[in-house]
């Protein structure tokens, strides 16, 4: 198996892969990738060069990402050797924002309002269509918070577009937000869909906090997050392991990301469920009939940040003192402020103790 992109999510993967009796090679330009650690083989090359592309395609029987920001040009190169899932139509949607919300739109599925930003020329007409506040957001690249930025007024648009060196945006309108919820689901070619349980999501400074499941929403909004994840899986075509993000406001769901791979808010299912998103990976790319996505235990996942490397800390064993923690470090080398180095899962037969325990560590750390 072959995956584009050495970070923690191609180690998971690498992980699943290895321990399904699968070899595997990463394809990813940073010889200390923590996918790369965990690889059989480790391509230290760009995702352009033709030649690593080409040792890849002609070693791997298929081939995968672990993140959107995957050259399209990359996947199709490849899908000349080999089979890639998932392909990269649905990729190339993802990966650009303005090209996301267009397609969602097109569609027929609800987003928060939105405007695309070409020139400096199109901010006055946006704002009048998304109201301030405002987020500019730069249409790729853009994840964990950054490359976006609160917008008050024209002149702090039209300074913030200029910060972004007047690349492509996308100007969205802020929201009364009740909560955020996520669906992780996988599709097979037969157009096989499985859906795991509802995250309900907390973010800080634009990155993934926490995530609670199952979700505290009504059945009725959980089945129709299920009914809209799959159409939208269905409308793309997809093969692969894709997470739908949304917002709710007013009781109502409104679109607000689609990420075409595992994602964060999908961890707790390393602990918590009979198939873990990565086996569904695995799965989902060698052609095998899709695990089951049960969940076994409520569950509460918890983000570690580099933020945590000071005073002494992140103090283990602290966390560890609790048998129904489970702990997942991704063997970065560098802590830095922002950057993803792990996370916990704190399982429990009782939500709320799960999420008083996580909350306490949380602190703890």
């Amino acid at each position: 198996m072959g995956i584009l992109g050495g970070g923690q999510l191609g180690r998971m993967f690498t992980i699943a892969a290895r321990t399904m009796g699968y070899k595997v090679m990463v394809l990813d330009p940073d010889f200390a990738s923590p996918a790369g650690q965990m690889a059989d083989v480790h391509l230290q090359a760009e995702y352009t060069d033709h030649g690593a592309l080409k040792q890849l395609g002609a070693a791997c029987a298929a081939v995968t990402t672990e993140f959107e920001n995957v050259p399209a040009a990359s996947l199709i190169e490849l899908a000349g050797h080999t089979r890639v899932s998932p392909g990269a139509a649905c990729v190339a949607i993802a990966q650009d924002r303005s090209h996301e919300k267009s397609w969602l739109a097109e569609n027929g599925f609800a987003t928060a309002p939105f405007a695309l930003i070409y020139s400096e020329g199109d901010l006055d007409a946006g704002l009048a269509d998304t109201g301030t506040p405002a987020l500019l957001k730069v249409a790729r690249f853009g994840y964990d918070g950054k490359g976006q930025v609160r917008v008050n007024t024209r002149e702090e648009a039209r300074a913030a577009f200029r910060e972004f060196g007047g690349q492509p945006c996308v100007l969205e309108g802020f929201v009364k937000l009740e909560c955020e919820v996520s669906v992780v689901l996988a599709r097979s070619d037969a157009g096989e869909c499985v859906m795991f349980p509802i995250a309900e999501n907390r973010h800080e400074n634009g990155i993934l906090d926490v995530s609670v499941v199952s979700a505290r929403v009504p059945d009725h909004l959980a089945d129709e997050a299920r009914a809209m994840a799959r159409a939208i899986a269905d409308r793309l075509g997809y093969v692969g392991v894709m997470a739908v993000e949304f917002f709710v406001v007013s009781g109502r769901l409104l679109v607000n990301e689609i990420a075409p791979r595992p994602h964060n808010s999908g961890h707790y299912t390393l602990d918590a469920c009979v198939t873990d998103q990565f086996e569904q990976q695995v799965r989902a790319l060698c052609g095998l009939p899709l695990g089951d996505t049960r969940l076994l235990s409520p569950v509460v996942m918890v983000n570690i940040l580099g933020d945590r490397w000071h005073d002494g800390g992140p103090h283990w064993d602290a966390l560890l003192a609790h048998p129904n923690i489970k702990l997942h470090l991704y063997g970065k080398e560098a802590a830095r402020p922002g950057r993803k180095m792990g996370h916990f899962n704190v399982l429990d037969a009782d939500l709320s103790a799960a999420l008083a325990l996580a909350e306490q560590m949380r602190g703890a750390l």
